[in-house]
């Protein structure tokens, strides 16, 4: 049974930066689907990035894109988002998701329903 454990979150101020980690326990494969999805009050979740463990290969949100980074440690089977330039809009809820053996192409990546494993979330508060 795969596990995922989020951790990093926290408040900070707009232009602000968080670094959030996953860190996978129980993989039977090597080469995964990772994806950071948010999800704010009253409001659907939403995909912001994703990563192939297999080959590095990510995929980001518009609203995101120049200022997450998604990246991988295969050593610890940790996957982190790396935050910058924080706005109020990103306040929510951010969870890590998992789709073991599986290659998303680009956008796909963003697609909640595609991933099997979820972790229990980490919150991110950014105050104007």
């Amino acid at each position: 049974q795969v596990q995922l454990v989020e951790s990093g979150g926290g408040s900070v101020q707009a232009g602000g930066s968080l670094r959030l980690s996953c860190a996978a326990s129980g993989y039977t494969y090597s080469r995964n689907s990772m994806g950071w999805f948010r999800q704010a009050p009253g409001k659907e979740r939403e995909g912001v990035a994703s990563i192939y463990t297999g080959g590095g290969d990510t995929y980001y949100a518009d609203s995101v894109k120049g200022r997450f980074t998604i990246s991988q440690d295969n050593a610890k089977n940790t996957v982190y988002l790396q935050m910058n330039s924080l706005k109020p809009e990103d306040t929510a809820m951010y969870y890590c998701a998992s789709a073991e053996g599986v290659y998303f192409y680009g956008p796909y990546g963003l697609q909640s329903f595609r991933y099997t494993y979820w972790g229990q979330g980490t919150q991110v508060t950014v105050s104007s």
